[in-house]
């Protein structure tokens, strides 16, 4: 095992980035273009990269699967966007975002790069309003913010329920106009495979074009990837169904080593599952805890009959509902971090007091019903009707909630066929972010030198559980305000080394290498789909590595998964041919890479002896069921080297955590 070095500038906190910046290597405007880069995704972080690169001048090759860069599952994001401008004056500042980040975080997180974070949120905002991406507004025309979990204060930047889908549009357009001026050439549905050393630099990959199945090497100066995380290895979750750890895990097997794998995030507020042939799920944005108010019904018995449909919600009396986020967390109520909301609603359910009525009989209610009455009363006295009837105040709260929620409010009813106004919303937790990833230095380089990661492909800046709104400001921070600065600093040592061959042995070997799994896929005898064995794996990810973990249950599971991975080069079965559009394909050799992470993820929780954030063992846990950390034996980053075929073979190095500037504590929300 080596400690691993970050590089983590000398000096205060709060000037670490800015003296670091001061003396970062240049490259020269005249040399730039002689430079090539190439960005794999074109996520936030992706084409917020690939832009500004372009902008400064440098060749960029960007690449999606997707069959546009409008497609990146960053447009599903909803709630919004952390920044410090303290616009609502209630205290907020940037040591109190990056305090806020460091504990919801569970002080998992490295206190440098967090703080960097912090500071460049607020430029984060003006760019994005430069490019005119509408956030909501208030009556006077200023920005309006809006609370999430975790925090006490109001930062979090919306525009109504689709903040990443109208950030990406910022990125896309900027994106696109380097597009239109040729300094970024855009490959849309193609797929990276694998990454090519040269000198045990990265210097290019090999990706598939995904319609005529077309193997192509392209080179470059330097790689970012940036390709999202891998929530998808437990089949449902909300991401995207194509989102995928391929490339992450790909140069992975290649020396990048892979932190954290272990801390995902299971978001408190997903429309339950519904029923075995499932393939995903869908988020209700959390800023919808910001009017809601979760609660179960007090009695079993009550519970029982919601679930065989004799009762409805609400026909349940007030006093006898348990608001448990309310009851428990009595300081932050419904906007407690997403872990401990999850886990809260996830003990009421193994209690027996879940309310939908699946083979789970898991679910909680997210009841609008106070909001509306609120709201409703606020508006009417605001419009000088001091006097409302009761059928005057729900109209206005119900036309207040559709102003702040209505895409979200819709959405519901399109899939559940229950009105949120009228009956409380069902929701349950689901997988959602992983905060593990790639393992990245200061400067977002990985082990592989030249090879850097963006966004959720890294480790990222929140510890062992993301705030919510901190993931749009993350990747956007990645893309605009820091690989422009550290990726130059690195490239300034290329301006004389030319275009990159693609006809070395490293990129025959590369080539081969990806055409080899691929035949083995087409003409393996198989007798079953992709999707069978990836459902299985996602049962026992989702059973033994989910919300609650224990020794036995990840023994299991790696041992499980050894048996699965055998089963699955055995038996399954890829219709078509290499040279055609084939989704099959694609989906097999995502699912294998799948099989990988997943035993990696079971040891990287069977080796964390504590509970911290998103990663809940059940052995590490308080009187009152919180989370018990070991800061004396777990306050480390645990970065895997891989060693082969054999997963036991994988070798754990640490980065110790040190805070300077914020005191280690006991996460307390009540």
């Amino acid at each position: 095992m080596t400690m691993l070095d970050s590089k983590i500038p000398k000096g205060n906190i709060s000037d670490k980035w800015t003296d670091y910046k001061d003396h970062l290597k240049l490259v020269a405007p005249n040399n730039r273009p002689k430079i090539d880069v190439i960005v794999v995704g074109t996520g936030l972080a992706g084409a917020s990269a690939a832009a500004s690169l372009a902008e400064m001048g440098y060749n960029v090759k960007a690449f999606c699967f997707q069959d546009s860069p409008r497609r990146a599952h960053s447009i599903a994001a909803q709630g919004g966007i952390n920044a410090a401008k303290n616009y609502q004056n209630d205290g907020d500042s940037i040591y109190r975002l990056f305090y806020d980040t460091i504990k919801g975080g569970d002080y998992r997180a490295r206190e440098a790069n967090v703080h960097r974070l912090a500071e460049v949120s607020n430029n984060i905002i003006d760019q994005c309003v430069a490019q005119g991406v509408p956030f909501a507004r208030d009556y006077g025309g200023m920005l309006d913010n809006r609370s999430f979990g975790g925090t006490q204060v109001q930062r979090t930047f919306y525009a109504a329920g689709q903040t990443g889908q109208q950030l990406l549009l910022g990125a896309y357009s900027a994106l696109s106009r380097q597009i239109g001026q040729g300094r970024v050439e855009m490959f849309n549905r193609h797929e990276m495979l694998d990454i090519v050393k040269v000198d045990g630099k990265a210097r290019g990959i090999i990706a598939r074009n995904l319609i005529t199945g077309e193997i192509e090497r392209h080179s470059a100066h330097a790689v970012i990837i940036a390709s999202g995380g891998y929530g998808n290895v437990y089949f449902l979750s909300t991401n995207a169904m194509g989102s995928n750890v391929t490339a992450a895990w790909k140069i992975h097997k290649k020396g990048a080593y892979f932190a954290n794998p272990c801390f995902v995030q299971i978001h408190p507020t997903c429309i339950p599952v519904h029923g075995v042939n499932q393939s995903k799920l869908t988020l209700m944005s959390e800023s919808l805890r910001n009017s809601g108010r979760i609660w179960v019904p007090k009695k079993k018995e009550d519970a029982e009959a919601i679930r065989a449909g004799k009762l409805k919600p609400v026909q349940i009396a007030e006093d006898d509902r348990d608001y448990f986020l309310e009851r428990r967390y009595p300081a932050f109520g419904n906007l407690v971090p997403r872990d401990v909301a999850s886990r809260a609603a996830k003990e009421r359910c193994d209690a027996g007091f879940g309310i939908e009525a699946n083979a789970t009989n898991e679910g909680v209610y997210l009841d609008f019903s106070s909001e509306i009455i609120s709201k409703g009363k606020q508006t009417a006295y605001a419009s000088g009707n001091h006097h409302p009837t009761d059928e005057e105040v729900i109209k206005l709260g119900k036309a207040w909630i559709e102003e702040k929620y209505g895409n979200l409010f819709q959405m519901y009813q399109k899939i559940t066929d229950e009105n949120p106004y009228e009956t409380p919303m069902k929701i349950y937790p689901a997988v959602h972010y992983t905060m593990g990833g790639v393992w990245v230095d200061y400067n977002l380089q990985s082990t592989i030198p030249g090879c850097f990661v963006a966004g959720e492909a890294n480790f990222s800046d929140h510890g062992a559980n993301r705030l919510g709104a901190s993931a749009l400001m993350q990747g956007l921070a990645d893309g605009y305000f820091v690989l422009p600065y550290t990726v130059s600093d690195y490239l300034a040592n290329d301006i004389r080394t030319g275009k990159i061959p693609t006809d070395s042995p490293e990129f025959d070997e590369a080539e081969k290498s990806v055409r080899a799994q691929i035949d083995m896929f087409l003409n393996n005898n198989g007798t079953r789909s992709v999707d069978h064995f990836h459902k299985e794996l996602g049962l026992i990810m989702w059973n033994k590595v989910g919300m609650g973990r224990n020794e036995q249950g990840l023994k299991e599971a790696v041992a499980e998964i050894d048996a699965l991975r055998a089963e699955f080069y055995k038996e399954v079965y890829v219709p078509g041919s290499a040279n055609e559009m084939n989704p099959e394909l694609e989906k097999a050799l995502r699912v294998a890479d799948f099989m990988e992470l997943g035993q990696l993820m079971a040891m990287d929780a069977l080796q964390r002896k504590e509970s911290a954030g998103g990663h809940f063992r059940e052995e590490y846990q308080d009187s009152e069921g919180e989370t018990l950390r070991d800061d004396v034996n777990f306050n480390f980053v645990g970065a895997w080297e891989y060693g082969g075929n054999d997963i036991n073979a994988e070798k754990l190095h640490k980065e110790v955590l040190e805070y300077e500037y914020i005191k280690i504590a006991a996460r307390n929300y009540k």
